[in-house]
Parts: C-alpha cells; structure tokens; sequence
C-alpha cells in the first residue's frame, strides 16, 4: 500500500511538472499572411515605417506590406480613398477633408508627424535683407509676401494659425501660392518673396546659404497633427488586419522614439539605435545623413493620434471657407483600431 501511495505521487508529481513547464508550451497559432500596400512619400516623417519595413516588424503581424511610392500628398489620399492602397501616410489638408465631407470613406488612425515644442520641424523664415534691417517677429511681416505651397496646404495653415495666434489675420500680409517648396526656397533666395514656413533641414540650409534667416518655429505658437496615418475605405472594414497592422506600427514608432526623440534631462539623449536609425531613413529617402540628423520630426512614441487639433484643423478650414461641405470630426478620426492594438 505505501509502494502505490508513492508511485501515484510520483506519477501527480509528474503531471504537474508538465502543466508547469516540464514541456513546451504549444506555440503561438500563425496568422495568416495578408499583403498590404501602403502609399507614402520619401520624407523624414515616413522613418517610423520605414523602420518596420526594414526591420521586419510587419513581417511579424504576418503582413507582407508593399510600399508605393508618390511625389505629393493629395495623390496618396485619392488612392487611399479608392481602395487602390491600404493604408496612406501623408499630410492632412484641407483636400483630405473634403474628399471625407464627399462621402470617401478613409480616416485618420494614427500619428506620422506633428508640431512639438522643444523638436526642430517647420520655422518662419524671412530672407536675410529684412532680417539684417531689424525684421526678427512675425508681426514686423505686416504687408509683405509669404510664399505657401498652395491654398488649403498645411503652410497655409500653420502661416494663417500663427497670424490669428498674434493678433493678425492673412489680410495683414500677402499671401503667395508657389505651387512647390522648390519655388519657394528660389523665391526666397531672389527675393521674390519676403518669408516663408520651412520644414527641416531647408531653413538651418538657407541659412548656411546666406539668404534666410530662421525667427520663429512654428511649434512655439501652436501644436500641429501635421500628418497622419490613413486607413482605407476595406481596410476599415477589416478589424483584424487593421489592428494587426496597427500593432507594428506602434512597435515601428517605440523603435524611432526611443533611438531619435529620446530625452534626458530636457536634452536630446541619442538611443542605442541613433545610428542604424539614421542609415535607415537615409537609404529610404536619399538624403545625406547630416541633412537627417537636423530635422528628426516628432512622433508620438506609441504613434498616438493628436486628436483634438484635427477638430481644430476642421473648424479653422470651414472658417476661411475651404471646405466644400460641413465634414465633423467623428467622421475624419477612427483610433478605435489604435487603441485595440495598444491594448494588446
């Protein structure tokens, strides 16, 4: 009888040395593998998914993600709209608030740039004749030219929401659509125009060139969602593909966060990756590293949307009437899908 009562203990003993790791817990059930194809630009504020490409990080969802390359933003909207890519990552406009008070049916999931202060980004520049002769606040640009890219632009947005901040309004200056940032940076070197929004690294090199001079970032007078993750009209109708990819993305932006935006004390304090990260960005938009290093644009670390501000962004559009149709909030933002990933 005490042989059996030590066998059976022995024998329980056994069992549960199994059911608490004596073998292998079973592995992870695979997902499966859906391709994917994201729509973007070859600029700074792409490097989170940059990064995920690279790194495999979509690859791990089970995402075969495919990357289809444009020259301008509104193109990537269009295409989002249309179901033509999966997922758009560009600037908000007031194009993409229109095509949403139309019917299109993508929305804003996520982060891909803002305006943070404390980050180098976008800055008022004016050409260096007006500085030199005492020209150093945006108020003393009472009657002269801002160059903007065109109308409903996010610069013309940031220019005419820093007017307002200063008690000024687009009327007290002269607003000049140029079509594309290079007309603008040639514009400003001839004097065409008097000033100008930069975006890193174009005013640390105007300034280096001797024709412009930075005065006033635009972080310093409001906070900008300048961009933003996209999600198609079927994407949005896929829950677990859209959380899934979601899921990488917020891996993407700790990895950047972390390696670039990081601080201590105030002060940047360059991650273990600082240096892969940067090699990165730069084979993927073919700039030179040192140009890169100037303009690291900010992003949320878990890629959190700024929210509020495109209520912010609708409301002053519809005000200065470019919007073609009354278009809500509700209807443009959608991070259900983020938050479901940030929970898991």
């Amino acid at each position: 009888m005490r042989k059996l009562s030590i066998a059976f203990l022995l024998f329980a003993a056994a069992l549960l040395s199994a059911a608490c790791g004596g073998q292998k817990a079973a592995p992870p059930a695979k997902v499966e593998t859906k391709k994917m194809t994201i729509g973007l630009l070859r600029l700074t504020s792409s490097a989170p998914l940059f990064i995920g490409m690279d790194k495999g990080f979509f690859k791990e969802q089970g995402i075969e993600l495919t990357a289809k390359w444009f020259d301008a933003a509104q193109p990537i909207a269009v295409a989002t709209a249309s179901n033509q890519v999966d997922v758009g990552a560009t600037g908000i406009t007031a194009s993409l608030f229109n095509m949403i008070g139309s019917g299109q049916k993508l929305t804003i999931v996520a982060d891909k740039g803002r305006e943070e202060k404390g980050y180098p980004s976008s800055t008022l520049v004016v050409v260096k004749k007006l500085h030199d002769q005492g020209v150093t606040t945006l108020e003393q640009l009472k009657g002269k030219k801002i160059g903007i890219t065109q109308k409903g632009s996010t610069f013309q947005y940031m220019i005419g929401r820093m007017l307002e901040a200063k008690g000024m309004s687009a009327n007290d200056v002269e607003i000049v659509p140029l079509g594309q940032l290079g007309s603008i940076l040639s514009s400003l070197r001839s004097g065409q125009i008097d000033a100008a929004i930069l975006n890193e690294p174009n005013p640390t090199k105007a300034e280096k060139a001797g024709y412009a001079k930075s005065i006033l970032p635009v972080a310093n007078v409001i906070d900008y969602q300048t961009s933003g993750i996209f999600y198609s009209p079927n994407l949005n109708k896929d829950e677990e593909l859209a959380v899934r990819f979601m899921k990488a993305y917020i891996k993407c932006c700790n990895y950047y966060y972390d390696a670039v935006l990081a601080r201590k004390d105030g002060k940047p304090a360059p991650g273990a990756n600082y240096d892969e990260v940067i090699k990165i960005i730069a084979n993927y938009t073919n700039m030179p590293v040192e140009d890169i290093k100037i303009g690291i644009p900010y992003i949320d670390r878990n890629g959190r949307l700024l929210a509020s501000d495109i209520d912010t962004q609708i409301k002053w559009y519809s005000k200065h009437k470019l919007l073609e149709k009354p278009v809500e909030a509700k209807e443009a933002v959608n991070t259900t899908f983020f938050d479901k990933a940030l929970a898991k």
